[in-house]
């Protein structure tokens, strides 16, 4: 009989990623720069919640926008015009995500310490992008009406990593089959703590209350 044996690998696939993601946080935290990535399915609406957002913090904050995509720069050129702060374009060069690496790349070419406010939009994507950590001081998710209230149930990682979740396109719920106290319920269920919000970022109803969030969540993190 052969000798063999058997060797089991406990390490992590992205034990590395995280290790340089908590250096990330750790020195974003000692320059007190605050950064947030934001995740969500293609066309749920991040870019048009985070100009509504902006235009509403941009008293208080110094903010920067890095738009994350596989490829063109058409986000941080519509960020940057409609809301006049600082937006840069990163190419994932494929990449259905961004990692740590890739994130302090990119706040190295923003400058980060010009900023105490960045909002760290990811690739269009509810699997990939929640699988990385990216380094940053908070994650939150966006979830539109029209890709249904279940997806808590079917996508589990972006909802349980997500420490505020905007229910976008409130505004179409006359028009589909969506139950939004079945979907909190739902997302509740993924994660309990998690802060939702229903907004409308077409019609701008509730962004208030998401502009009041940040305020009292950076003020909290910066006195921590």
């Amino acid at each position: 009989m052969e000798n063999v044996r058997t060797i089991l690998l406990n390490r992590s696939a992205y034990a590395d990623n995280d290790l340089e993601a908590n250096a990330l946080r750790e020195y974003l935290k000692d320059h007190n720069t605050f950064v947030v990535n934001l995740m969500s399915s293609p066309g749920a609406g991040k870019t048009t919640t985070l100009i509504k957002l902006i235009n509403l913090l941009k008293k208080d904050f110094k903010i920067g926008v890095m738009e994350a995509d596989i490829d063109s720069d058409v986000d941080a050129i519509n960020v940057a015009k409609s809301t006049g702060v600082t937006s840069i374009q990163l190419h994932t060069n494929g990449m259905c995500h961004l990692d740590a690496g890739m994130t302090k790349s990119g706040l190295d070419g923003i400058n980060f310490n010009d900023f105490d406010l960045i909002f760290l939009e990811n690739v269009g994507n509810l699997v990939c992008p929640a699988e990385f950590d990216t380094g940053a001081s908070m994650d939150m998710m966006i979830l539109s009406v029209p890709e249904g209230d279940d997806k808590p149930i079917k996508y589990p990682l972006v909802f349980e990593k997500s420490k505020l979740v905007l229910i976008n396109k409130i505004d179409a719920l006359p028009y589909f089959d969506f139950n939004i106290e079945k979907c909190i319920s739902n997302i509740k269920y993924r994660n309990k703590d998690a802060t939702i919000i229903p907004i409308s970022a077409k019609t701008g109803e509730n962004i208030d209350l998401v502009a009041k969030y940040f305020k009292e969540i950076v003020s909290s993190w910066r006195n921590n």
